[in-house]
């Protein structure tokens, strides 16, 4: 076996619905109105849960897996916006760092984004979960265009062009969504490296949005699939 147990975190079930069902489950665990299916993929340790959708949820489900579960690294996996236009539906993003776009201590002298207190803005990921995903997107996925940079984080839904270009412009993110930046800070607080792997299900602007649901479904899928193959050759 590994020495390694990695937590990994989805905040919907299609998000970790294929990772239970490939997983061998050897104990389940219920713990803040969440699901711990702790086993095995391939041989390695593994935690798999979805935590819920928003910060909060994201941030306790984070904190569970480190008191409870121990675990060494952890990965989240989901869907997000693209914020920028290169950047297109089931393209995969990988996090160089996460930050909050809906934060703002500003008045008091810090940065838009900063959590006052914490002496940072931004999360970093760690290099080795980056590298070791992108070969895997490379290996599993070689039609899939992946990118590496800023995952932005906020408690908002983002289907405004004009919002869009604001996230875009003030942080330089690659995508947005409502989890990655909390998951980030609390991997941070506890000293766990993590990454965040998010397929594009949509480009944050409004368009293809009687579509969504197919795009956010298949993106889903996707991401899950190159996340086992990841733990499988990890």
């Amino acid at each position: 076996m590994s020495d390694k147990k990695i937590g990994i975190i989805g905040a919907m079930d299609v998000e970790v619905a294929k990772l239970k069902a490939d997983m061998t489950i050897k104990n389940t665990i219920s713990k803040a109105s969440m699901e711990f299916y702790e086993g095995t993929i391939g041989n390695t340790d593994v935690v798999v849960v979805k935590s819920g959708i928003a910060k909060v949820n994201a941030g306790i489900c984070v904190q569970i897996l480190s008191d409870i579960f121990n675990v060494t690294h952890i990965i989240n996996t989901g869907v997000a916006g693209s914020l920028d236009a290169r950047i297109n539906i089931e393209d995969i993003v990988l996090s160089t760092d996460a930050c909050f776009h809906d934060v703002d201590a500003t008045i008091f002298g810090y940065k838009k984004g900063e959590v006052p207190q914490l002496g940072r803005l931004e999360f970093p990921a760690d290099k080795w979960l980056i590298d070791k995903a992108e070969e895997a997107v490379k290996a599993a996925a070689p039609d899939i265009n992946v990118w590496r940079g800023r995952v932005c984080s906020g408690d908002q839904f983002i289907a405004s062009d004009e919002v869009k270009k604001a996230i875009k412009e003030e942080f330089g993110g690659l995508c947005t969504e409502m989890e990655g930046a909390a998951i980030a800070q609390a991997s941070y607080l506890n000293n766990i490296p993590y990454v965040i792997i998010r397929a594009i299900s949509d480009k944050a602007d409004g368009s293809d949005v009687m579509d969504y649901p197919e795009f956010e479904k298949k993106a889903a899928q996707n991401c899950a699939a190159l996340v086992e193959f990841l733990i499988k050759n990890i």
